[in-house]
């Protein structure tokens, strides 16, 4: 499971999960909630007192499956939008969220993961994303924003040329 800021493009949070269940939707979007809930909740805050069909509260899109709508009620719901539903094709429908930028993500790890031929673990499936996801993030130029979506963020890593060396030896001395 993937959650990407649709603005900056940032992957917010990667979960490797072996089957869909309450349980494990419920662990994803704890952990969403502990990664960016503050932010989430400043939002809210700012929003509260206008009324509700005025509000601008943070939205996450997902496609239908059951297990989105009641994790996110569960852990988000109080405080932002779930846009519940949409389908890829969202401007055939008049929608105005799409989940195009989500569904690219996850087809370039498909397409990774179809060339590694299976992962022999859980666990080198969960490191492989968390490393995919850190290169993602900071490393590798986003095509459409020309820089990384770290630095459209405004996460600045003070990165050099060798960005990949450089966030390895950043991460080694933390």
């Amino acid at each position: 499971m993937n959650a990407i800021d649709k603005e900056t493009k940032y992957n917010l949070n990667t979960k490797f999960i072996e089957s869909r269940t309450n349980e494990n939707f419920n662990e994803y979007f704890e952990e969403l909630k502990n990664s960016i809930g503050q932010q989430i909740q400043e939002i809210y805050e700012k929003e509260k007192q206008k009324p509700p069909e005025d509000r601008n509260l943070v939205t996450f899109v997902t496609d239908e499956l059951p297990q989105y709508e009641n994790a996110f009620e569960k852990q988000l719901g109080h405080m932002a939008d779930l846009d519940f539903g949409v389908p890829i094709a969202q401007r055939k429908y008049g929608l105005e969220h799409n989940n195009n930028p989500i569904e690219r993500h996850n087809e370039d790890i498909k397409q990774r993961y179809k060339v590694m031929r299976n992962f022999k673990s859980y666990e080198s499936a969960a490191a492989f994303l968390s490393l995919r996801r850190a290169i993602y993030n900071h490393v590798r130029p986003h095509q459409e924003l020309g820089h990384t979506p770290g630095e459209e963020a405004g996460i600045d890593l003070g990165l050099g040329r060798n960005r990949l060396l450089d966030l390895i030896e950043t991460s080694a001395a933390q």
